[in-house]
């Protein structure tokens, strides 16, 4: 085995400082996600805007969910304790997460019609269109 010389160039004296927080580099930068932000899909059909927002280990009243000024506000917030006592120990436990997500609404949705459903850790909208941003069939005109 031979031992290679290390070359010092402004990048590895940037990863190798003190300074320079790796995990927090490759989360925020290159995937621009901080690491508590729930996942989320949005698919868009004919008749609606279909939103799927990842969130585990939470439960129904755990979640607001509010349309304000054109905008879906979701947020969440859950804490658990749980204390064990033996006769020469006392073990206590508690964790506590929450998140907050903003989604601007296109103007096509009716926001009278937003419904909400929370099953098996995925919290689900269904963002129904106006009838005049659906999508229809092609009327053929005659010619007279």
């Amino acid at each position: 085995m031979s031992l290679i010389k290390f070359r010092r160039t402004p990048v590895t004296d940037l990863l190798t400082s003190d300074f320079f927080n790796t995990d927090d580099f490759f989360d925020t930068r290159l995937w621009n996600r901080k690491k508590d932000e729930p996942a989320l899909n949005i698919k868009e059909t004919d008749d609606a805007f279909e939103v799927e927002l990842a969130a585990p280990g939470f439960s129904k009243k755990d979640f607001e969910v509010t349309i304000d000024n054109g905008c879906l506000n979701i947020s969440a917030e859950n804490s658990t304790t749980k204390e064990e006592k033996e006769d020469d120990y006392t073990r206590k436990e508690f964790s506590y997460s929450s998140f907050e997500k903003r989604l601007q609404l296109p103007d096509s949705v009716k926001e009278e019609d937003v419904k909400a459903t929370y099953k098996d850790g995925i919290l689900s909208f269904n963002l129904a269109k106006k009838e005049s941003a659906k999508v229809h069939e092609p009327k053929k005109i005659e010619i007279s």
